[in-house]
């Protein structure tokens, strides 16, 4: 395998790595420092009330998605606990998607549907070929 192959799968999940860090990052950063927790809760979460879901879960909801956008986004920034992270920001994707779906049969994918497929993508890709991670260093590092 040459040098430039690899470099060339490095950086392709390099890229979707932390494009996919930025968009989640972002998000979750406007929802706990811009807006507040509490002002997403007023503002989105809070209409859920009148459905099946009781508030303890929707308020729960409202933190466990917001900080996990946060601080999985930045752990997919530098690459770090990479499988979990995949895993926590997958469960948002899950939990909002159901969420638009109690709120209305047909909702506009835009929001879920690109972060869904660039996580897919990060999920079946091999892990081994995203070398400019913290996860990597660290590995290599162990073993040198």
């Amino acid at each position: 395998m040459t040098n430039q192959y690899q470099f060339e799968r490095a950086a392709g999940l390099f890229f979707l790595r932390v494009l996919l860090g930025i968009i989640f990052f972002m998000q979750g950063f406007g929802k706990v420092f811009t807006w507040g927790i509490e002002g997403v809760y007023a503002s989105v979460f809070q209409s859920y009330e009148s459905t099946i879901l009781p508030q303890w879960l929707i308020y729960f909801t409202a933190y466990y998605t917001s900080l996990v956008e946060l601080i999985g986004g930045a752990l997919l920034l530098i690459g770090f606990f990479r499988k979990w992270t995949y895993l926590a920001l997958a469960s948002v994707l899950l939990i909002v998607s159901f969420g638009h779906g109690l709120a209305s049969p047909i909702w506009s994918l835009n929001d879920v549907f690109p972060r869904a497929v660039l996580l897919a993508a990060l999920f079946l890709l091999p892990a081994s070929w995203d070398n400019w991670s913290l996860d990597s260093w660290m590995a290599r590092a162990k073993y040198q």
